[in-house]
């Protein structure tokens, strides 16, 4: 598989500390890979980086073979989904994809298009002409992953997207997220803290403690052969424990 994004000895330091300590990492064309790790440890400085929006100590962001470092973040063909969704509230649905598509001379002719079939590909049609209040919250992270999907990225970044839903929400998005994945065949770069949904999602996954990488590896290598103590209690410990939780309460309601 033909490596997409690498990064170089990635140092950043903020009030005079260092919070990411030489990084050096690969993500694969067409991968889903997870940051995961506890809060304030530098997932979401990586991320920052990666799109544009923040300048690295030292290091160097190569995509596709080629030096990105210092490019504007326009000129990446990253996207991106926050958290909040970041969607315009005096907008309909249309209104939200079709905006960057609007506002570039290249995309311009065929915004209106271009964005209805985005919005059909991710199961919103019905709902074209609302306006996000009147969406739940996982209609509304899907109009922001349409939005993204629209500019046709090659990179999809994910600010914990999922953190402000409940679980059976979450469950039903990831499903959507894997399908699109699959079916667009995008790279994906997932930010997280919780174990449950990096493990359901990625094709590896990258664990994260204090601005240092802990571990690289699929899944499966992770459980079988966890690197060091903070990825067996952090990451297996904690998962264990999610699972018992939920055969208690599988048990409890039968």
């Amino acid at each position: 598989m033909a490596v997409k994004l690498e990064i170089q000895d990635l140092i950043h330091v903020f009030n005079k500390q260092e919070v990411l300590h030489g990084l050096n990492f690969t993500v694969n064309d067409g991968e889903f890979l997870s940051i995961l790790g506890p809060s304030g440890c530098g997932k979401t400085t990586i991320l920052r980086i990666l799109i544009g929006l923040l300048a690295p100590s030292s290091g160097r962001v190569i995509k596709d073979g080629v030096d990105i470092t210092g490019l504007s973040a326009s000129k990446r063909h990253m996207g991106i989904v926050f958290q909040n969704y970041a969607l315009f509230q005096n907008m309909t649905v249309l209104g939200n994809v079709e905006y960057a598509l609007k506002i570039n001379r290249e995309t311009r002719p065929r915004a209106r298009e271009s964005a209805g079939a985005v919005i059909e590909q991710v199961g919103l049609s019905e709902h074209i002409t609302k306006k996000p209040y009147k969406l739940s919250g996982g209609q509304q992270q899907r109009v922001a992953i349409a939005r993204t999907l629209a500019m046709n990225p090659e990179i999809i970044l994910f600010d914990e997207p999922m953190s402000a839903l409940d679980a059976a929400t979450r469950l039903s998005l990831r499903d959507e997220l894997k399908r699109i994945q699959q079916k667009f065949n995008s790279t994906m770069i997932y930010i997280t803290h919780d174990q449950e949904e990096a493990f359901a999602l990625s094709d590896r996954i990258m664990v994260m403690n204090q601005g240092s990488i802990q571990q690289q590896d699929t899944p499966e290598n992770i459980i079988a052969n966890p690197a060091t103590p903070f990825v067996r209690e952090f990451v297996i410990d904690n998962l264990q424990r999610k699972v018992a939780s939920l055969s208690k309460y599988i048990k409890g309601a039968s």
